[in-house]
Formats: C-alpha cells, structure tokens, sequence
C-alpha cells in the first residue's frame, strides 16, 4: 500500500450496522458505466424509462 494511504485512523466496520438495514448502492458494469458517467444522468434516464413504462401501461389499460 502506498505510504499516503494512511488508514491508521480508521475504524472497521464503521457503516456495518447502516449497510445490513439495506443500501441503495447500485454498481453499473463498466459498459453502463462509460455512458452514464454521474448520478444525475443515471437518474434522468431512469426518469425517461419510467415514463416511457408508465405511458405503455396506461395505453395497454385504454385498449383493454
């Protein structure tokens, strides 16, 4: 390990606890990733496959 990682300070299983209760960390495989570079674009195009999803149900429910 580098001598600038000084983890001397740290404390093991800190989140421990937080991350057993359920976490949203989602991990996007490397392809995913290099388009969606940031939270904010990975949440607008969620956004848009929300909406498209929504509109298809309700015009699946008009012709039913």
């Amino acid at each position: 390990m580098r001598p600038e990682y000084d983890i001397r300070g740290g404390v093991r299983g800190k989140y421990y606890e937080r991350y057993q209760k359920g976490t949203n960390v989602v991990l996007l495989e490397p392809d995913v990733a290099a388009v969606f570079r940031d939270s904010e674009s990975v949440n607008r195009a969620l956004r848009v496959l929300i909406d498209v999803a929504r509109s298809e149900a309700q015009n699946q429910d008009k012709r039913t």
